[in-house]
């Protein structure tokens, strides 16, 4: 057997994988080519380039590349079967770039974990080499997307059409991160980097989009006044509609958020979860020796001893304690305003207040100074509990509340009784019944004594007004291969927020670090391509009869890859790297002082 017959049955799978070599292998991966494809030239040799190459395959292992040339018009041929294992002029394999980018955005694993699983695979590969296949990853990505944005399209009119979604995200003053998504198949459409929200910034990607995929069927999007313009410029015949949930968003932050803010300035002023922190870590220690007291409350037993009449107080200033910061908790994963924990924990803390009181007088034990930990407690509220604003507030939003969940509850959205926080798309519910009621919440806002008097409220209709027709989407009719559908437009864009808020789990989850700001600014804009990944319909169009990934990418124009990646990395918020390194010396002021006074010197500067 030679040796390129070898290594073939080697890497796809027709014997046993090498696992260990004592010296790397060497194969011969002379060019195919007889005759010159321009002017049917006999070939002759060129030179023999000998490098070493890497794949999770084989590991570590030398190539002979036997490089032919034209003697009449000097074009170049090399092996083909050495470009299906490994990009030219490249040392790792598809498969070990394939491999780096599944780790990196499906598996978000750290660049220290990678490594040591390519280790084991006789892999050695460095920190900036996983970043930069990582990086390479994406493009191939986005080159195969694009090129199979034919067949995307044609599956999708067999379908009836597109539903294009619209969200962007930012984090630090980042740049933001737009996508566009098909809420029917699921999958990620297109993506880009914007300097800003506003439309001339977004109609080039949404002209982009149109050219692939042709003119969806309605477009689902939230209130930025720049997309509006530019969904109107570039699809002007497309059923056009505001997500429901960013509308009652806006809606609530309006009603709530100065009073929320209130709210929360006061706690913090106090220093009240810092406090009573303090004061369960000193209850802790005398609770964690009373494991036996707590059981007997949790089952209900008032059996009667003097060690329970002596340790009740610090049970109980220690429960109330912890029940008071559940509220901390308190919500269902929407948000503010939907969610509001600093309220529940302000209305908690009045009620344990309150509590305390009342238990602090009663004396279960002969000895008083056992009552001392409920004291102390309560005490510990006083400044909160006499700050006037605070509670003013407290009392002002309850009443905006009232309102805000009249409206939820009309809307079908974010139920309070639901725990799917941003994966809820709202109660299946026919679109004219949501309609009738959101009408009637008006009409019944709009009779109300204080309407004429209540600048929050007009706002609110004023908002309910002017997008009441972009809110409710009746069903569409679409013909399609099975003939005649209706589909039913998602009234929300929480599916592009979850796609967000993984891309910043991942995130968190790899690096440790909270905010994304910083890797907004790095990232490649079709990053969000590898959800779609994990869709089998997406995969099954994007290979188009190809086995794997592998396989894919070795069709695609390495020279063009490089190009992209060249350009990406051209990214102006990322500073050059022969610059970085001069700013990197502690006297790189001085020197360029002296070489601003050595080109005046020499009459270059006037």
């Amino acid at each position: 057997m030679n040796c390129l017959c070898y290594y073939r049955e080697k890497v796809y799978g027709k014997v046993a994988r090498l696992t260990s070599f004592d010296t790397p292998p060497t194969f011969d991966f002379p060019a195919e080519d007889e005759f010159c494809l321009k002017d049917r030239s006999r070939l002759g040799i060129l030179k023999t380039d000998a490098r070493m190459k890497k794949t999770v395959q084989i590991g570590l292992f030398k190539t002979r590349e036997t490089i032919k040339v034209c003697p009449e018009c000097g074009t170049q041929y090399r092996s083909r079967e050495l470009a299906g294992i490994v990009p030219p002029s490249c040392n790792f394999g598809y498969d070990v770039l394939v491999y780096v980018g599944k780790a990196l955005f499906l598996e978000h694993l750290a660049d220290q974990t990678i490594i040591e699983r390519l280790a084991e695979k006789n892999v050695e590969i460095s920190p900036s080499e996983v970043g930069y296949l990582g990086n390479k990853f994406i493009i191939y990505l986005a080159v195969s997307h694009r090129q199979s944005a034919a067949r995307i399209k044609g599956h999708m009119t067999s379908k009836g059409g597109y539903i294009l979604h619209l969200d962007a995200t930012y984090e630090d003053k980042s740049p933001l991160l737009m996508t566009g998504l098909d809420s029917i198949m699921k999958i990620v459409l297109g993506n880009c980097k914007l300097g800003s929200e506003k439309s001339d910034d977004i109609v080039p990607f949404l002209e982009d989009i149109k050219d692939l995929f042709g003119e969806p069927l309605a477009m689902v999007h939230d209130m930025s006044k720049g997309i509006i313009k530019a969904v109107g410029i570039v699809f002007p015949d497309s059923l056009d509609f505001i997500c429901q949930f960013h509308f009652l968003r806006d809606i609530g932050k309006d009603l709530l958020e100065a009073e929320y803010d209130n709210i929360r300035k006061r706690l913090s002023k106090h220093g009240i979860t810092a406090k009573l922190n303090y004061r369960l870590r000193k209850l802790k220690q005398k609770i964690d020796e009373d494991i036996g007291l707590i059981e007997m409350i949790n089952m209900d037993e008032s059996i009667c001893s003097d060690d329970l009449l002596r340790k009740m107080p610090v049970i109980g200033a220690y429960s109330l304690l912890i029940w008071a910061f559940e509220g901390k908790k308190h919500g269902n994963g929407y948000g503010f305003p939907f969610d509001r924990p600093h309220l529940e924990f302000a209305k908690r803390l009045r009620q344990i207040h309150t509590d305390l009181d009342e238990l602090r007088k009663i004396r279960l034990a002969k000895d008083y100074r056992c009552n001392r930990p409920l004291h102390k407690t309560f005490f510990d509220l006083s400044a909160v509990m006499n700050d006037k604003p605070l509670w003013k507030s407290v009392d002002s939003i309850g009443t905006e509340i009232e309102i805000f969940d009249k409206l939820r509850d009309a809307m079908r959205i974010a139920p309070k009784t639901n725990n799917k926080g941003l994966n809820s798309e709202g109660s299946s519910v026919p679109i004219g019944n949501i309609k009738q009621k959101v009408d009637d919440f008006r009409r019944e806002i709009l009779s109300a004594k204080e309407y004429s008097q209540n600048e929050l409220h007009q706002k609110m209709i004023a908002q309910i007004s002017k997008y009441r027709d972009k809110l409710f989407a009746e069903p569409i009719r679409v013909e399609t291969a099975d003939g005649v559908k209706y589909i039913q437009p998602q009234r929300t864009n929480n599916y592009s927020e979850r796609d967000f808020r993984d891309l910043k789990r991942g995130y968190r989850k790899k690096t440790g670090n909270g905010s994304l700001g910083k890797k907004l600014c790095t990232m490649l804009a079709d990053t969000p391509l590898v959800k779609n990944l994990k869709n089998p319909e997406y995969m099954s169009i994007l290979l188009d009869g190809k086995s794997s990934l592998e396989e894919l990418f070795a069709d695609i124009d390495a020279r063009e890859v490089r190009r992209l990646l060249k350009r990406s990395q051209g990214n102006p918020e990322k500073v050059p790297a022969k610059l970085r390194k001069l700013t990197r010396e502690p006297d790189f002021p001085k020197k360029l002082k002296d070489y601003y006074l050595d080109l005046k010197s020499n009459g270059i500067l006037c």
